[in-house]
């Protein structure tokens, strides 16, 4: 079922309105909340010196040092202590939806404006008793008034003449404040790493054949719930590759469980990742994003790493945290699926 891309909804935001959510996600961040909440966006929005937010306010006389201190109490309620930002809320994008509902079809705006914005929060009873729960302020909005002499009410403001900002970029995403894997994005996968689901699919793999016991005993460890990692040993040049390629092309013609049908295989270029990780800790965030990524995929992923010997202790330089911690807690939870290759010592 087709869904609205988030970069296509808040492409239609104004330039303001834009920053400002931008603004949020690094505000998000910087306090250490998990997740960008309404009360970050319209903290954002009143730190400009010019909105439809600050007239609406004006004209209703709204207690500006009222709201913000309501705003300032609502933001130290919520949970601290997160070290990246998760996501948006699902209310900041549900706002934004509603916003462009009823700017586009009430007032035949072209773009999402603040002003917009709250029109949407106010005639959407979740949203609006969200809102309320912020700041009682946002109750002397006369919401019938507003939406019949909006043009009146805002009349000046800035931003009756900005136009939409088609960014083609999701709030968070230029400047880094959430991470690609929260955003539905495999940027990690795509660098790191290679579908050999894919490559058995387009034919450019050349047939396997004799390795029918091992891809069964793969498949079946692959089955199990836990410890369903299994890994290939042996000399170099006995097949293990071969057992790995079979497995794949045994995925391309649909020739495994039924659980296993939709799974993507895909072979960790581990000298790719530490090609240039010379900063302490580098390697390991690559690396956890791509764990972060293959645990975020909508579709499953089982991860093939060759040479497997060479992951623990990669990072190499002193004082770098060993690679095998990252993949234990999430291998024996059975979260993370693997395939390993590795030779005798």
């Amino acid at each position: 079922m087709a869904e609205i891309s988030r970069s296509a909804l808040f492409g239609k935001l104004n330039p303001l309105a834009y920053k400002a959510i931008e603004g949020a996600t690094v505000f998000c961040k910087l306090r250490g909340n998990p997740y960008v909440e309404l009360q970050h966006w319209l903290f954002q929005i009143l730190q400009t010196q010019d909105s439809d937010l600050h007239r609406i306010a004006k004209h209703y006389g709204m207690d500006a040092s009222n709201l913000v201190a309501d705003l300032q109490n609502s933001l130290d309620r919520l949970p601290r202590g997160a070290s990246s930002v998760t996501d948006l809320s699902s209310f900041v994008e549900d706002a934004v939806e509603r916003a462009w509902v009823y700017g586009s079809l009430m007032f035949g705006g072209s773009q999402v404006r603040t002003g917009f914005l709250i029109v949407g929060l106010l005639k959407t009873k979740n949203l609006r008793n969200v809102l309320l729960s912020i700041s009682k302020q946002f109750e002397r909005i006369q919401i019938d008034e507003l939406s019949e002499n909006f043009h009146k009410i805002l009349g000046g403001s800035p931003e009756e003449a900005q136009a939409a900002t088609e960014s083609g970029a999701a709030p968070g995403e230029a400047s880094g404040a959430i991470a690609p894997a929260a955003m539905g994005k495999q940027e990690a996968l795509k660098k790191f790493t290679t579908d050999l689901t894919e490559q058995a699919r387009g034919g450019k793999m050349d047939p396997i054949v004799g390795r029918d016991d091992e891809i069964r005993q793969v498949v079946d460890i692959l089955m199990r719930r836990r410890q369903n990692n299994p890994i290939l040993i042996g000399e170099a040049g006995v097949g293990k590759t071969a057992v790995v390629e079979g497995f794949a092309q045994r995925i391309a013609r649909g020739d495994v469980p039924p659980s296993l049908k939709d799974v993507e295989l895909r072979v960790l270029d581990v000298g790719l990742l530490q090609a240039g990780a010379s900063m302490k800790g580098e390697f390991e965030q690559r690396l956890r994003s791509v764990i972060d990524e293959v645990q975020a995929s909508v579709k499953p992923i089982i991860l093939v790493i060759d040479e497997t010997h060479t992951l623990v202790g990669a990072g190499g330089a002193a004082g770098t945290g060993d690679a095998a911690n990252l993949l234990k807690p999430a291998l024996a939870r059975g979260t993370l699926r693997t395939v390993g290759a590795t030779t005798f010592a």
